[in-house]
């Protein structure tokens, strides 16, 4: 049987390699703006209604880091309320109204993952540097909403898998400002991100419902 992967924020570089490879698997429905758009609910409720049930993959690949020359913040003098906002709504609220919505549409009689792409900088726990308040706030607090579902998940679909994960320091524009310090090893391509996140996500179970992985499989704390 043919899997049905959906994939939101299929427009950007990992969301785009991840539903590229996909295909090999089966039936993939790309998802980004203006057709499903976090600021109108409704539209995530019709891309769910249209993907219909039976899904064995949910993917949330969206993300925002900076944009209009607005950026993480290097100094808690550069917050801002406004960006913060915009971050948790991209980063936070996006990935549980696509929970909301596509959970229930997850099949029953097989495995089944949702993931969404979160960031290392998301760990508490393995917060060492500062800086970066509203990325690192939002993050983490979409890996809430994905411990909090875990729970919910396993009343109502046993087979079900949900997940944070962490897809590396990828070659993007997202990430472009960022990469002066980055060793050439740890800077991936958005294909070969995507083929380590889909290695780490075929080794995933039910059993593993609300862990937080780096792209390696390995577990990141809190």
């Amino acid at each position: 049987m043919r899997d049905r992967v959906v994939v939101v924020g299929a427009s950007g570089g990992i969301g785009r390699a991840l539903a590229d490879q996909a295909e090999a698997r089966g039936d993939v429905i790309r998802l980004s703006r203006p057709a499903i758009d976090v600021a109108d609910e409704a539209t995530i409720a019709a891309a769910a209604e249209a993907a219909g049930d039976g899904l064995s993959h949910v993917i949330v690949a969206a993300g925002l880091l900076h944009r209009k020359g607005v950026g993480p913040e290097r100094d808690w003098r550069q917050i801002d309320a406004d960006w913060m906002l915009q971050s948790f709504r991209v980063n936070t609220v996006l990935p549980a109204l696509v929970a909301k919505h596509f959970l229930p549409r997850l099949r029953r009689e097989r495995p089944a993952l949702f993931a969404v792409l979160t960031a290392r900088v998301g760990s508490i726990g393995d917060n060492r540097l500062g800086g970066w308040h509203s990325y690192r706030a939002s993050k983490a607090a979409a890996n809430q909403v994905v411990r909090t579902l875990a729970v919910e998940l396993r009343r109502k679909n046993p087979q079900g898998c949900i997940v944070a994960l962490h897809p590396g320091t990828v070659n993007t524009g997202m990430s472009k400002p960022f990469q002066r310090n980055v060793a050439p090893e740890k800077l991936f391509t958005p294909e070969q991100s995507a083929a380590h996140l889909w290695a780490v996500m075929d080794g995933l179970g039910p059993e593993d419902s609300g862990t937080f992985r780096a792209w390696d499989g390995a577990e990141i704390p809190w």
